[in-house]
C-alpha cells in the first residue's frame, strides 16, 4: 500500500510533538517541586548556574532542564546573554498556584493517572473496573490542583449567581450539601464566601475526606463545614437549599441513584448545581484539544471507576448535556437548564 509521504510526515510531526509533550509533563512537575519556576518568576532572568544557586539545585541538571523548557516554549531564552526567563503569561500558568490555570497541578494529575497504565491495559482485556480510591495519591492531589483554579475563578463570581435565587439564600443562611467533594476545594470556597450558611461535604474516599477536614481547618471555616465519608447516593441529611456535584456525576456507576438521592434531599424550592466537564452531545463536537484531554483522562479514570461500581452507567467525561439532562429528568426534576459555562466546564441548574 503506497504511503502519501506528506501525510506521513504530518503524522510523524504530530507524534513527535506528543512525545515531547509527554516528557515535558514530567519536567514541569520537577520544575514546580524544586521551585525552579518560582525562582525564575521571582528572581528574574537567570543562567542555569544562577537559577540553581537561587533554588539550591544542581547546575547541570537545571541547565538541561532550562534548555528543554525553552524548546517546549515553557520558558524564554535570550541567546545574547544566555539567560532564561518567564513571560508574565508563562509565570501566570506555571508559577502562580492561585491563578485560573495551574499547569503543574494538571501535569501532576496526568502523571499520577498514568501510573495505572498496567492495570488499565489489563482492564481493556477483562472489562474490570478500577476504583478511584485505588489510584496513586497524585491523582487526588493533582485533580484538586487541576480543577480548583477554575472553581476559584468562577464558582462565587459567576456560577452561583447564575442560579435562580441561590446567592440570596446563601447570604441569608442556607443548608448546602456538596456530594462527591473530593479534597473539599469547592466546599471550602463556598463556606469562605457565605459564613451564614452551613455546608456538608461528602465523598466515598476516606483519604480525601481526611484531607478535606484539614483544608477546612486551615481556611478557618470548620465552624460551618462538616465532612462525611459517604457515596453520592447515600449522603446524610435532608431539607437542603442547595446540593452541588462538581465534576463527579459522570464518574459514578449509578448516577441515577445519586440524582434520586439529591431529589429527595432538597427542599421543594431547592436547587441542584451540576458542574460537569465541557462537552458536546456528539463525538465530532468533542474532537478538539479539550475533548482530547477529557477523553484521555476518562479512559484511565472515569470509565474504570464507574465500571468498578454498581449501577451499570458508563457516561464518561464527555457525556454531554442531553445525557445529563435525561438523567436529571428521570430522577423527577421538573426543570433543567445550562446556567453557565467555561472552556473546561458546563454548569447546570436542576430544580424539583
Amino acid at each position: 500500500m503506497a504511503l502519501d509521504q506528506d501525510k506521513l510526515m504530518d503524522f510523524v510531526h504530530r507524534f513527535v510533538g506528543d512525545l515531547g509533550a509527554t516528557m515535558t509533563a514530567g519536567n514541569v512537575v520537577v520544575g514546580h517541586q524544586t521551585g525552579l519556576y518560582a525562582g525564575l518568576a521571582n528572581g528574574g532572568p537567570a543562567t542555569g548556574d544562577e537559577l540553581a544557586a537561587r533554588t539550591g539545585t544542581d547546575p547541570r541538571y537545571v541547565t538541561e532542564w532550562l534548555r528543554g523548557q525553552a524548546a517546549a516554549g515553557y520558558v524564554s531564552y535570550d541567546a545574547a546573554n544566555h539567560r532564561y526567563s518567564l513571560t508574565p503569561e508563562q509565570a501566570y500558568v506555571l508559577a502562580d498556584p492561585g491563578g485560573a490555570v495551574n499547569a503543574p497541578g494538571a501535569f501532576t494529575f496526568a502523571l499520577g493517572t498514568l501510573r495505572a497504565q498496567p492495570r488499565v491495559t489489563e482492564a481493556f482485556r477483562t472489562g474490570a473496573g478500577i476504583g478511584w480510591h485505588e489510584h496513586d495519591a497524585d491523582v487526588f492531589a493533582g485533580c484538586e490542583q487541576f480543577f480548583r483554579p477554575g472553581y476559584a475563578a468562577h464558582l462565587v463570581a459567576e456560577w452561583l449567581p447564575a442560579l435562580d435565587g441561590v446567592v440570596d439564600k446563601l447570604r441569608a443562611g442556607a443548608s448546602v450539601a456538596d456530594a462527591g467533594c473530593g479534597l473539599g476545594a469547592s466546599t471550602v470556597l463556598m463556606a469562605a464566601e457565605y459564613p451564614r450558611s452551613r455546608f456538608t461535604g461528602s465523598d466515598y474516599h476516606a483519604g480525601s475526606i481526611e484531607t478535606a477536614r484539614k483544608r477546612a481547618a486551615e481556611a478557618g471555616v470548620s465552624d460551618r463545614v462538616a465532612f462525611e465519608v459517604a457515596p453520592a447516593d447515600g449522603f446524610s441529611g435532608s431539607g437542603y437549599d442547595l446540593v452541588t456535584t462538581f465534576d463527579c456525576l459522570h464518574d459514578m456507576g449509578d448516577p441515577a441513584g445519586a440524582a434520586a438521592r439529591v431529589r429527595r434531599a432538597l427542599k421543594p424550592d431547592g436547587t441542584w448545581m451540576i458542574v460537569e466537564p465541557a462537552a458536546g452531545d456528539a463525538v465530532p463536537d468533542n474532537l478538539n484539544p479539550v475533548g482530547r484531554v477529557y477523553y484521555s483522562f476518562s479512559t484511565f479514570l472515569c470509565l474504570p471507576n464507574a465500571r468498578s461500581q454498581q449501577g451499570g452507567y458508563l457516561l464518561g467525561a464527555q457525556a454531554g448535556e442531553t445525557a445529563i439532562g435525561q438523567l436529571v429528568r428521570e430522577a423527577g426534576f421538573g426543570s433543567f437548564r445550562r446556567a453557565a459555562q467555561t472552556p473546561f466546564n458546563l454548569v447546570y441548574e436542576a430544580r424539583p
